[in-house]
């Protein structure tokens, strides 16, 4: 394609380290979940938005455009939150075809205790490495890139980024 505007070498070593960063983050913050309340990340956050939203419900297919998953990918993830008590299906009143997702108090408990572990955490791996300049530039760089990929602000988090750059805190959730 002769119209491809190719990374620089610069560009190209930002992007793999990125890459490879998020990947590792997302990975050693799955492991301590598991390790610590037998619990996947995928699930803590589908625990998490469930936990934010109005009655602590979500229509199935909004939570999986939320959680950017397919709707089988989260069938079965609810499935398995559904099995350990932490989650209920229930019919959509307004929608016979849809259905809800619903945290229950039980999956709200488990949430509660899987929260210190998780926050230690990401600040241990994350925040904790970062100066306070930098965590703030992380945070214009989140709010820039989520702008171009939800210009509709439709993931979770996003709102809250939006807000936390505009108030100058520059902290993304």
């Amino acid at each position: 394609m002769a119209d491809t505007r190719w990374l620089s070498d610069g560009e190209q070593e930002v992007w793999r380290a990125f890459v490879t960063m998020l990947g590792a983050l997302n990975d050693q913050l799955d492991r301590q979940l598991q390790r610590d309340s037998n619990m996947p990340y995928t699930y803590y956050e589908i625990l998490v938005v469930l936990s934010h939203a109005p009655d602590r419900q979500m229509r199935m297919s909004e939570l999986a455009g939320l959680r950017g998953s397919s709707r089988s990918r989260l069938s079965h993830a609810v499935s398995r939150l559904e099995e350990a008590g932490w989650v209920e299906r229930r019919e959509c009143p307004t929608d016979k075809r849809g259905s809800l997702a619903v945290l229950t108090d039980k999956g709200f408990e488990a949430l509660a205790e899987a929260a210190p572990g998780h926050v230690t955490a990401v600040r241990e791996k994350l925040f904790d490495r970062l100066t306070p300049e930098q965590v703030k530039v992380l945070g214009e760089i989140s709010v820039a890139v989520l702008e171009g990929l939800d210009p509709d602000k439709t993931l979770p988090g996003c709102q809250e980024a939006v807000r936390a750059e505009q108030a100058g805190s520059g902290a993304a959730h």
